[in-house]
């Protein structure tokens, strides 16, 4: 299947959007380097990316701050070489605050399974394991990326629903942002 990536650096005039290439993006570091590199002074770049009719994702890039990704499928982004890039984040962000407290706890349940005698804790510990690193179907990440351009979670979220195109969804978030036409140009 096709990709496409935009660039869509915030300038004072509006946004500046060129298409790019990422045959040299290996890390979500590579990605961010690459949309650094658009903009001007510490303002907002954002990256589109869309694998045609399976996923489409956001990468917001404010200054030196972390990115903030949006994946619109997270089991069909996860697939692919680019997408992998991104939800490997995701979950890693995930897993590290879903479970920190659930860690414990487990921890706490396999000594008292232990004390009464259950040998079944490295199944238990395979499966525990296992639910940390799959990957969820659906939407993934940061959905409330784009408020600020008056693009809301839910408005994100529908976007990113059942049955939606992910072309038309990022034709649609750039015309939220006021760009519309200009990244149809680029495509």
């Amino acid at each position: 299947m096709a990709y496409f990536a935009a660039v869509l650096a915030r300038t004072g005039a509006g946004w500046d959007v060129s298409e790019t290439e990422l045959d040299d993006v290996e890390t979500l570091a590579d990605l961010t380097d690459l949309a650094r590199e658009t903009a001007e002074d510490d303002d907002t770049v954002l990256v589109f990316i869309e694998q045609e009719d399976a996923w489409f994702a956001v990468l917001r890039i404010d200054g030196e701050d972390d990115p903030r990704i949006f994946v619109s499928d997270a089991a069909a982004a996860a697939r692919s070489s680019y997408g992998s890039v991104l939800t490997d984040e995701l979950i890693e962000q995930d897993g590290e605050a879903d479970f920190d407290d659930l860690d414990g706890l487990v921890a706490g349940l396999d000594e008292d399974d232990a004390a009464a005698g259950d040998e079944d804790d490295d199944a238990d510990e395979d499966d525990e394991s296992a639910g940390r690193n799959a990957t969820p179907v659906g939407p993934i990440g940061d959905s409330e990326l784009l408020s600020e351009f008056g693009l809301g979670q839910a408005a994100l979220l529908e976007l990113a629903g059942e049955g939606a195109a992910p072309g038309d969804a990022l034709g649609e978030i750039a015309e939220a942002l006021g760009c519309g036409e200009v990244l149809e140009a680029v495509r």
